[in-house]
């Protein structure tokens, strides 16, 4: 009795072992399929509840303050807001020149830059590019008495361009042999006042940017080339190239915001009127 008493037990320690072996599996399977994925830089901007951008507040319509104010405005910092505010978050502003704005997508400082920034082949193999929500064209600023001596884009050689290094219209500039003169996120004012009294000869830049900024600015003698007109440009908004959640959640509402004329609205009261968001065509 006592022999089977002892194989019985055993049998039972045996069996609770198993048991206590296959929980001990089971337990650990289940720990497994329970882990979390790391968190992308879209579940860090939720979380945070902030998405950070960077731009000039020095380039009017599109990012400037209100004289008299300390209001950081224009047209994409507009379009910024309404995408932060249907994606749900805050947003904070970050106030740079424009290569350091690239620079900082790139590094994750910032989670995406607007400064009317063109989409080209070159930038699209180093960042992520929103759909274009702006379209327009490449104009000149000259003096109005002589038209600084430009006849054509072939007479940019040797003349002096103002604007920023990196910028799509410096490398025309340079394209066509112009000597660049770089700003370090200067106002409108000062690239204007430069031309007008000849440290520089042209700026060249965006059709909508440069009527506007000639507008503000009677006093100066200066003027948009009659003739020129080239390279057609698609804008949008930039982040890194690794952020494709972020770029398909900022990219679903920017065509809601198209859908519904939220776009054509904001760029209304920021360009005169212009609806910025429909295609151009020119004659190159």
């Amino acid at each position: 009795m006592k022999r089977l008493f002892t194989k019985q037990m055993g049998a039972a320690i045996s069996g609770i072992l198993a048991a206590t072996l296959l929980a001990g599996c089971g337990n650990g399977n289940d720990s497994d399929n329970s882990s979390e994925e790391p968190a992308t830089a879209w579940d860090e901007i939720q979380e945070q509840g902030v998405l950070t951008v960077a731009t000039s507040g020095t380039l009017f319509p599109t990012s400037y303050r209100e004289e008299g104010t300390d209001e950081l405005t224009g047209f994409e910092v507009e379009v910024v807001r309404e995408i932060a505010e249907r994606l749900e978050l805050d947003v904070e502003f970050t106030e740079l020149g424009f290569d350091e704005m690239l620079t900082s997508v790139q590094t994750g400082q910032v989670d995406m830059a607007a400064n009317d920034i063109e989409i080209t082949e070159d930038r699209q193999e180093h960042f992520m590019f929103s759909t274009p929500f702006k379209y327009s064209y490449g104009t000149a600023i000259v003096r109005s008495d002589d038209l600084s001596g430009i006849e054509t884009l072939e007479d940019l050689e040797g003349k002096k361009a103002a604007g920023a290094s990196t910028s799509v219209y410096m490398e025309t500039a340079r394209e066509y042999g112009a000597e660049e003169v770089v700003y370090d996120n200067a106002t409108n004012e000062t690239y204007l006042r430069d031309v007008a009294v000849g440290r520089t000869d042209v700026i060249l830049n965006d059709y909508y940017l440069q009527t506007l900024a000639i507008a503000n600015f009677p006093e100066l003698d200066i003027t948009i080339h009659p003739n020129l007109k080239y390279s057609p440009s698609e804008v949008g908004v930039v982040m890194n190239e690794d952020n494709e959640e972020l770029a398909e959640n900022v990219n679903r509402v920017i065509g809601e915001m198209l859908e519904d004329g939220t776009i054509s609205e904001i760029s209304g009261e920021f360009f005169n009127g212009a609806d910025v968001t429909e295609e151009v065509e020119i004659e190159e």
